[in-house]
């Protein structure tokens, strides 16, 4: 079967940090079936689960799930310290041992607000993606960066669009 990633990828819109999500995550799957080999859609769609929590012999999505998990560990320290308990059990020895992503699990704990400390986790996600993304245009791990990019941003669409007044008087009840 031919490849067509550059066709393909250069239909994508472009994604910005904070934008709307030009489609459902479906959508894009779609949009790659058919175009995209079937070992290298497999990598794409294990984008819209927990890629961090599977083994992958795909370079840049297992870069990806070493990052994530190396970020949610350092999580795991900061709220250990605070809650005075070990927080050793709950490390999962897979993770990245970037001392960055300290700094990145510290500012976001030292936000007050729950929803901005969000927010500033997953700008270092996004930050990550794009180094990532040096130097891959037209190939799976560009779909890759592209695919986890859409999910971050279909995330805070939802937040975005929530009834929040609804929210409240479902917590309050």
């Amino acid at each position: 079967m031919a490849t067509f990633y550059p066709y393909l990828i250069s239909s994508l819109p472009m994604l910005q940090f904070g934008g709307k999500p030009p489609f459902s995550f479906v959508r894009f799957i779609e949009m790659c079936r058919g175009l995209v080999p079937g070992e290298d859609l497999a990598y794409v769609e294990q984008c819209g689960g927990d890629y961090f929590l599977q083994k992958t012999q795909q370079r840049t999505l297992a870069q990806c799930a070493s990052f994530e998990t190396g970020l949610r560990n350092e999580l795991v320290k900061i709220r250990a310290v605070r809650k005075k308990i070990d927080g050793q059990k709950y490390l999962r020895p897979d993770g990245s041992d970037d001392a960055a992503l300290y700094h990145m699990a510290m500012n976001s704990h030292r936000i007050p607000s729950l929803i901005e400390s969000e927010r500033s986790l997953d700008r270092a996600r996004w930050s990550r993606l794009e180094e990532l993304s040096s130097g891959h245009y037209f190939d799976c791990d560009a779909l890759i960066v592209y695919a986890l990019k859409l999910r971050i941003l279909l995330r805070w669409d939802i937040v975005d669009h929530a009834d929040k007044q609804e929210t409240l008087e479902r917590i309050l009840a």
